[in-house]
């Protein structure tokens, strides 16, 4: 498959170039220069005519690209940057989009710290902070081309990564002394998720836009990952045990 990969020097972007880049043609975009061993293109999200001339040929395109302080920027890539992935995708008949984002784009305020068990198909409540809203913003958009135009997307949310190292595995020994998220998952576990998205048959999605809660396995069941389990068949290898348990002395 063809990928084109947006944001691809940013958080996620090494963990998923490394992860699908021995099973799929990779080209990969940044706004800064990026040096790899796959096709590159400098792309700014937030020029139309950039991604459009970027998606050319390609399979499927992975957003990975974000902002967050700044309100014209953050618009421009975390919403209109979607906008722009869709205008792609059906320009050149694209069907899979695969978008990434924060957990509170869906889950905000009224959701977070009150509830439990939140499902990534409850209706969103992102709240008012900038990168929430804006993100969410992104999301619906793609949400009614996949309504109107023949286009699959798949968006996962996160939040907090950790290297899979620093995580201990039920069997591992405890690790103290760190403070965690109730949404964290291994870096590693979170390119797993995407290429699990990216390599799913259409004919096993139940709609042509889906989202998914990615993180590793928690105690207070604060936030629900079966859907990605179970649709996505995603399993995370790396667990968090070691960091809340501690020796008996």
């Amino acid at each position: 498959m063809k990928i084109l990969i947006l944001g691809g020097n940013g958080m996620l972007g090494p963990s998923v170039i490394d992860n699908l880049g021995s099973r799929h043609e990779l080209r990969v975009t940044d706004i800064n220069e990026l040096d790899t061993e796959h096709d590159y293109r400098q792309v700014d999200v937030a020029n139309l005519d950039q991604v459009v001339s970027a998606a050319e040929g390609m399979d499927a395109i992975i957003n990975l690209s974000v902002l967050r302080p700044d309100r014209k920027i953050a618009f421009d890539v975390n919403t209109r940057g979607n906008y722009n992935m869709a205008i792609a995708a059906r320009t050149h008949g694209i069907r899979r989009l695969i978008n990434t984002g924060p957990h509170f784009q869906l889950a905000g305020p009224n959701y977070e710290e009150f509830n439990f068990e939140l499902s990534p198909d409850m209706p969103p409540q992102p709240g008012t902070r900038l990168y929430a809203i804006t993100k969410a913003l992104g999301q619906e958009i793609l949400k009614v081309f996949a309504e109107r135009e023949d286009i699959y997307v798949q968006t996962l949310l996160f939040y907090n990564f950790y290297e899979a190292e620093s995580l201990a595995h039920p069997s591992g020994g405890p690790r103290i002394g760190t403070d965690l998220t109730p949404f964290s998952v291994s870096w590693t576990d979170a390119a797993q998720a995407i290429r699990c998205a990216v390599e799913i048959p259409f004919g096993q999605l139940p709609t042509r836009c889906e989202t998914y809660n990615i993180f590793t396995d928690l105690p207070h069941q604060k936030f629900d990952n079966r859907k990605a389990r179970t649709q996505l068949g995603w399993q995370p290898r790396h667990f968090l045990e070691g960091v809340w348990t501690k020796p008996i002395t």
